[in-house]
């Protein structure tokens, strides 16, 4: 089942998305909410009920009105909360070799993460950037979980029943902004504050099982085969797999929910795939070729990621008409 959340006459919705419709779920059955953080909170129950409607519409033995004049929102406009990983072991280790240093031992020990704003999470449409985002303003293609009920100290054998469902995500990157408060050996903050990306559509486990493969050596937790592809204006930039993964969602789970409660309508995101960013992919270009002509995002740009079984997510990098700079306020 595909879950979506949509807006029209400036109020949001919960559909589900199926034969190339959208379906308001309120409408085929009361007693489901018409907003998706009410209808996490609902846990099992309502994701049942929710699971019948669509297969009904599928059947041919429910025949609701689709909706027709909609803006397709953040599938989870908002999150209680947005963290984000650092999974996949060839981005770190790409990383790190293009800036001259060891691959951090680290990694191999356990799952990290960082929270990011949960407030400036949204789906397909438009990225209005500030003029100082622009300096050296970055994708990072990944994918999202979206937790479906509370939980603490959540062992990573059983993290994966606390999964909702799984979305693509664009972690936006402004990297001037980042290096330069990293320095500070804190962060990241402003670098990441404007705009995390999910969408377009959350796509609950059961539809995932064809693509279910074995985790990594010594890891716990499901694993799937999904081709991910990011497109910069029509021409592919980026390639991977959901598949190398190194740390699974079920153990960023485990961590995340040590000593503390995950809640549902939480995001949390895988980190970036390899060749996954500009930052990655420029570093390692100049680093076999002086060269190597490097790579931003510019306004007018249109961001287009594909992972397979979870959809396309689209955007168009928009810049704010202001010449306000942090970077300028700098003693």
């Amino acid at each position: 089942m595909k879950l979506v959340s949509y807006k029209t006459e400036d109020k949001e919705h919960l559909g589900i998305y199926a034969n190339g419709h959208i379906y308001n779920l309120n409408s085929c059955n009361k007693l489901i909410p018409d907003n998706m953080n009410a209808f996490l909170e609902g846990g099992e129950p309502l994701m049942e009920r929710a699971k019948k409607v669509n297969q009904d519409i599928l059947d041919g033995t429910l025949s609701p009105k689709e909706e027709v004049f909609y803006e397709l929102l953040a599938p989870v406009p908002h999150p209680t909360s947005c963290r984000d990983g650092y999974a996949f072991r060839q981005h770190v280790a790409a990383a790190r070799r293009n800036r001259k240093v060891d691959m951090i031992a680290e990694f191999d020990q356990y799952p990290i993460f960082y929270f990011t704003n949960h407030n400036a999470i949204q789906g397909p449409g438009e990225i209005e950037c500030m003029p100082d985002h622009f300096q050296k303003l970055d994708f990072e293609l990944e994918v999202a979980v979206v937790i479906g009920k509370k939980g603490r100290n959540i062992k990573a054998s059983e993290a994966d029943e606390y999964i909702a469902g799984y979305t693509i995500m664009n972690d936006m990157s402004a990297r001037t902004l980042q290096m330069e408060e990293m320095l500070l050996n804190l962060g990241p903050a402003k670098g990441k504050d404007f705009s995390t990306v999910i969408g377009p559509w959350l796509v609950t486990p059961d539809e995932l099982e064809q693509y279910k493969v074995a985790a990594k050596e010594n890891h716990v937790g499901n694993a799937y085969n999904l081709k991910m592809t990011c497109k910069v204006n029509g021409i592919e930039v980026s390639s991977g797999n959901m598949a190398d993964m190194d740390w699974t969602f079920a153990e960023i789970i485990e961590r995340c929910a040590y000593g503390v409660d995950i809640l549902p309508g939480d995001v949390i995101g895988s980190g970036t795939v390899g060749t996954g960013c500009f930052l990655e992919l420029n570093g390692t270009g100049l680093l076999n070729d002086p060269n190597y002509k490097v790579q931003w995002l510019q306004p007018g740009d249109h961001v287009e990621m594909e992972i397979d079984g979870l959809g396309a997510l689209s955007n168009n990098i928009t810049k704010v008409d202001t010449d306000f700079s942090i970077l300028a306020l700098k003693k």
